[in-house]
């Protein structure tokens, strides 16, 4: 029996720090915080962590020219994703957003196609087809149409938008460090997600619980800095295959701590489309695998 080393406890740290996050995210959204002005000042702090971090270890983020439009499509696309997901969030439950944020990997299938990146066998159709069915389920189960299912449909393009973003990325890194590359879309991804929540910050009030205030610490430090830094330091030293199957375990895990934490429930339908989605995972592992560490990233 394969002894557990340390990389393992690094992939696993990282998966457990991103599933918290969303009933992280879901609490300070219900004690205070705006979803905008939220993510906006987060986004600042977990920023200036990255560059200090980045700066101090490789002394420079200068790319090339060229690469400008890439990163420049990258932070549009963590825009978008900003949006959906304390949107998403704010509007659903974190369990169920948790179960539909399970679809990122088969997204990330779909653009490949579409991209000309890859050929795709026809059964990833059918793991697909699975875990789409599997969204259905859960979106009949949150409560038909309704503000849980604009969270449901909001959960679905951060999960679309988190997936664009990890095929995007995938030639910078082959050119540039993980971390510059992430220092430098964070910045400019912030910019338009400042102006979107300028009104809302100037609006918002400070007052809040102590816990409020430590769950806003944890998801600038942990989801956003520090998995990071534990997921690419992993995939360097076993690869993104074995990395991505600690991965695909964030859906299960942020469920958990939903319904522990914040005492969510889920209704049959609902498990039954998380199910769904779950199995389409396992069937696109099984019929397709992937590589480099840009398509086995998860959203934060």
């Amino acid at each position: 029996m394969r002894r557990v080393s340390s990389v393992d406890l690094m992939l696993l740290g990282t998966v457990l720090l991103w599933a918290l996050n969303i009933t992280v995210t879901k609490y300070v959204l219900q004690h205070g915080f705006r979803p905008l002005a939220y993510a906006s000042i987060r986004y600042l702090a977990a920023t200036s962590l990255f560059w200090a971090f980045t700066l101090a270890r490789e002394r420079t983020v200068r790319i090339r020219l060229s690469d400008g439009k890439l990163i420049a499509l990258a932070a549009l696309l963590i825009f978008t994703n900003q949006l959906t997901f304390v949107y998403g969030i704010h509007r659903s439950t974190a369990a169920t957003f948790a179960l539909i944020l399970g679809t990122t990997p088969i997204f990330i299938g779909v653009y490949s196609v579409l991209f000309g990146l890859e050929r795709i066998s026809p059964p990833f159709w059918l793991a697909a087809a699975v875990s789409f069915a599997g969204v259905g389920f859960v979106a009949a189960g949150s409560g038909g149409f309704s503000a849980s299912l604009a969270g449901d449909g909001m959960a679905l393009f951060t999960a679309a938008s988190w997936a664009g973003y990890s095929v995007a990325i995938a030639p910078l890194l082959r050119r540039y460090s993980p971390f510059r590359v992430s220092a430098l879309v964070l910045a400019v991804g912030w910019v338009p997600l400042a102006l979107a929540g300028s009104w809302q910050i100037s609006q918002q009030s400070f007052h809040f619980n102590t816990w409020t205030w430590v769950g806003f610490g944890y998801a600038v430090v942990g989801p956003l800095f520090l998995t990071n830094i534990l997921w690419f330091t992993a995939i360097d030293r076993v690869g993104a295959s074995r990395a991505s199957l600690f991965g695909n375990m964030q859906p299960f895990f942020a469920v958990v701590f939903a319904l522990v934490i914040l005492g969510e429930h889920l209704n049959r339908w609902e498990i039954v489309g998380g199910v769904a989605i779950g199995a389409g995972i396992v069937l696109e592992r099984v019929f397709h695998a992937r590589s480099g560490p840009a398509t086995d990233t998860l959203p934060t």
